[in-house]
């Protein structure tokens, strides 16, 4: 393999604001986000993308509320089969024409993935990733005795669902994935951190109802393949410090123990910035060199050491 650049795009990005929403408002930003990906490719990189799907599951998952009466519901990890699915044709096909345009002799694929997590994982005990609909009390409780879902009262808001969000241990197909980069694809991998899968007694797969973390599932398959950079894709140019506040600064450079330390001062949000730098630190720590968070239209110039949060070992 060349240089290799994992870049993890957030399933957020993929979805502009509530009035662009739609499976061709999600294509154009996936066109968008496909002709950044081309100039990393044309600086001589091998890119893996990774992708969130929060917004596609949920969506999924509101679709089979909608119809309950009629269909069977959709278990969670085929939700997230299908969105790797979908999200990974609109990059193949995205790339495929943004490759024409540009006379680039590459070509995508995307692999279904599934990632092990561990039965065991203390999330398990206590679930706390909420996902789905809001649902009134009464019909939570329906579901809660007729599916076995955990339920809790979300801020106010109404009831809904939560399920675990465990650390991921392997993924199934890396070797399949590092295939296809030596054979000169861009790959679409791990999306949405994996579909979630544990082992059994006899070391078979089986499907559980989790949610991986997308950024932490990426930081693993970065580090198992030696990437030579781990980029994460996000709404900011760069990190900052004291987000938000009167003295909020940004981020140019730091280490690993820099970031450590601003994790332990409280800098970042969880749910926002957290588990992102909680993913550069874990890729750093398990032999990474350096990983890079910035907006998706700055892939490039971050690349060149423009702009962009810079972060070594």
């Amino acid at each position: 393999m060349g240089k290799v650049a994992v870049v993890a795009v957030g399933g957020n990005s993929l979805i502009k604001d509530a009035k662009h929403q739609s499976v061709e408002d999600q294509y154009d930003a996936v066109c968008e986000t496909s002709r950044h990906i081309a100039d990393m490719i044309e600086l001589g990189y091998d890119v893996v993308i990774t992708h969130g799907n929060g917004p596609q599951v949920g969506f999924i998952l509101l679709r089979s509320d909608k119809a309950i009466d009629i269909l069977h519901p959709v278990p969670l990890d085929s939700c997230g089969a299908d969105t790797q699915g979908a999200i990974g044709y609109q990059f193949q096909m995205a790339l495929t024409n943004e490759f024409k345009k540009r006379g680039i002799n590459k070509k995508s694929a995307t692999v279904v993935t599934q990632v092990v997590v561990n039965k065991n994982d203390p999330s398990f005990k206590n679930p706390s990733k909420p996902i789905g609909s809001f649902y009134s009390k009464e019909v939570a409780m329906e579901r809660k005795e007729k599916e076995g879902w955990d339920i809790t009262e979300d801020a106010g808001r109404g009831w809904r669902r939560v399920v675990a969000s465990p650390i991921p241990e392997e993924i199934v197909e890396e070797d399949a994935i590092v295939t296809l980069i030596k054979a000169g694809f861009v790959v679409i991998g791990v999306g949405g951190g994996g579909i979630p899968v544990i082992r059994d007694e006899e070391g078979n797969l089986k499907g559980t109802a989790a949610v991986i973390d997308k950024d932490h599932a990426s930081a693993l398959l970065a580090s198992n393949i030696k990437a030579d950079i781990f980029m994460i894709s996000t709404a900011v140019e760069k990190a900052c410090l004291n987000y938000g506040k009167p003295d909020e600064k940004t981020i140019d450079t730091a280490t690993l123990e820099d970031i450590k330390k601003y994790i332990q001062e409280g800098h970042f949000k969880p749910g926002s910035m957290l588990p992102k730098m909680k993913a550069v630190v874990s890729f750093l720590e398990k032999g990474g060199e350096k990983a890079i968070i910035t907006c998706p239209e700055k892939l490039k110039d971050a690349l060149l050491g423009k702009t962009g949060t810079h972060i070594t070992k």
